[in-house]
């Protein structure tokens, strides 16, 4: 019988490898955001990936092939419907969706934002897909001399409301968002209802790290229930919280940027419990691929490289990393989007033979199997584990 103590999945968000096998039904063909981004700015320094075994995943400038890769090294390919934070959070977590969240590119319907309207008892400006930054610049005077509030959606499933920290107090912003929430079902479920603070002037507007997401339950127990039931540690990073309605945690640090989230990983780590530490690191996604910043982005990967060898260096012998991601959002293409991608696998622990190579696999869900297999809980019944691929007997 296996016996690892810790398994820690970090979601390196949006950090695809493209070659998604069914990216034209997305519009996504030629999508790759490694490989685009290590193109545009004249090479990736990313030497603790690379020495994983990155360099066997893609051609990613600047990131070699070493000779003897120090861990194991794959890449995942979805098969839900859809390419959304959500969607993919929960396929690693061994639920799979075979029917896309609903998507409103026109905005939502007009007897849906008269209802709210009414159940908040104030109006609303927007209802209409936009970039984040560029919906606060637009509508956020107006916004500030109503107090309407500004609602808006984008390519993902998502309903998002942003207000001025001055006009409506974080606590009531996030009020009506869990409105929005109850509201939204049936037809109209979309995936998210996401919180989107913002302070400063007109001309100077910045959006806060308090964005708060609330995202319908999953349908089915995920590795985090089993984990939880078979009474171990499951613990939170990040916007996991969010992403699986606070079920199946047993533990949970909600921290704002990516800096925040390795420190909150790390301390889970340090705790020695047994069980299970999910984290997703939201910079990438939030900060630069849907700003189309290619060098932000460049940025953030180099960033969170040089911290590997500090999450590594916290574990124990029995502990097992994996690094991955939920999606692509290549920065280079004229889209703000998420884009559907491939995404990389990378393993590190004493536990892994080096070079391991687990190939491409069929679906997301192959990473909750594998932990399951790793921490002897039950599955999910969805995946198939490759622990027995990867780890050494000793």
């Amino acid at each position: 019988m296996l016996h690892i103590n810790q398994v820690i999945l970090i979601v390196l968000d949006s950090v695809g490898i493209g070659d998604a096998p069914d990216a034209d039904k997305y519009g996504d063909v030629g999508s790759n955001t490694i490989g685009n981004i290590a193109k545009v700015v004249g090479g990736l320094n990313l030497p603790n990936m690379a020495a994983l075994g990155l360099g066997y995943l893609g051609e990613f400038k600047g990131v070699p092939k070493v000779e003897k890769p120090t861990g194991g090294f794959g890449r995942l390919t979805e098969v839900s419907a859809g390419k959304d934070t959500t969607t993919g959070h929960w396929e690693l977590s061994g639920v799979s969706l075979m029917k896309a969240f609903p998507l409103f590119p026109k905005g939502f319907p007009s007897d849906f934002i008269s209802a709210f309207e009414k159940r908040i008892n104030r109006g609303t400006i927007g209802n209409y897909p936009a970039s984040g930054t560029v919906i606060i610049d637009q509508l956020g005077a107006e916004h500030l001399a109503t107090g309407k509030v500004i609602v808006y959606t984008s390519g993902d499933s998502v309903f998002q409301i942003a207000a001025h920290d001055e006009v409506i107090p974080l606590k009531q912003l996030y009020e009506i968002c869990e409105i929005a929430r109850e509201m939204l079902n049936g037809d109209l479920a979309v995936g998210r209802v996401i919180a989107r603070p913002f302070v400063g002037e007109v001309g100077s507007f910045k959006r806060t790290e308090h964005r708060k997401d609330f995202s319908l339950v999953p349908p089915r127990e995920t590795i985090l229930d089993k984990v939880k039931k078979a009474g171990l540690m499951s613990a939170g990073v990040g916007k996991i919280e969010d992403i699986f309605a606070d079920r199946g945690l047993t533990d949970s640090n909600h921290t704002g940027n990516n800096h925040d989230g390795v420190d909150g990983a790390i301390q889970f780590i340090k705790t020695r419990k047994r069980g299970f530490i999910f984290t997703n690191l939201v910079d990438f996604d939030s900060l630069y691929g849907h700003r189309n910043d290619p060098k932000g982005y460049a940025n953030a990967l180099e960033e969170f490289d040089r911290r590997l060898p500090e999450i590594i260096a916290t574990m124990s012998d029995d502990d097992v990393l994996m690094l991955t991601a939920d999606h692509g959002n290549d920065p280079t293409t004229s889209s703000t989007d998420h884009s559907r991608e491939c995404v990389p696998l990378l393993i590190a622990g004493k536990r892994i033979k080096s070079g391991a190579n687990v190939g491409t696999r069929k679906t997301f869900a192959d990473v909750a199997a594998t932990i399951a297999k790793m921490l002897n809980v039950e599955d999910t019944g969805e995946g198939e584990e490759f622990a027995s691929m990867m780890l050494t007997n000793n």
